[in-house]
């Protein structure tokens, strides 16, 4: 009787104790604060350069998204730029062409980077040896 009993109360402490018990969730990574840049080709066609640049930006929604690319020096001048309308909550990721890049034939590498329309410029970007770039097309990345 008394075993019986024994076994009884700790089959009920072991149960209240589970059943006391929470677990907390974890909580949700925060999303990345910039776009991705993960590939860029270049093709130079006479003074000018193409760009096509393949972009992650998962995190895209309507309340969020990377909303530009651009090709820029390592000083931080600006050389062309493509503004997105839209999310791509739907296109991920996506990729997009940067025309007619106007670059100064003393500037050899340019940083091609992502811009978030609520964090600004910033996030993973991609370095270009544009010495590395003939007539016709090259890759980066």
């Amino acid at each position: 009787m008394k075993k019986l009993l024994w076994v009884t109360v700790l089959f009920l402490t072991v149960a209240v104790s589970g059943a006391c018990v929470s677990e907390t969730p974890e909580p949700e990574p925060e999303p990345p604060s910039h776009p991705t840049v993960t590939d860029v080709y270049v093709e130079r066609s006479g003074g000018t350069y193409l760009f096509t640049v393949t972009v992650s930006s998962e995190y895209d929604s309507t309340d969020r998204w990377a909303d530009a690319i651009r090709v820029r020096s390592a000083s931080g001048e600006e050389y062309g730029v493509r503004e997105l309308g839209r999310h791509h909550a739907d296109e991920q990721p996506f990729t997009r062409q940067i025309t007619d890049v106007e670059v100064p034939d003393d500037v050899t590498v340019v940083i091609v980077e992502g811009r978030d329309s609520k964090n600004g410029w910033g996030g993973q970007s991609v370095e270009v040896d544009l010495t590395e770039i003939s007539s016709g097309r090259g890759g980066a990345a």
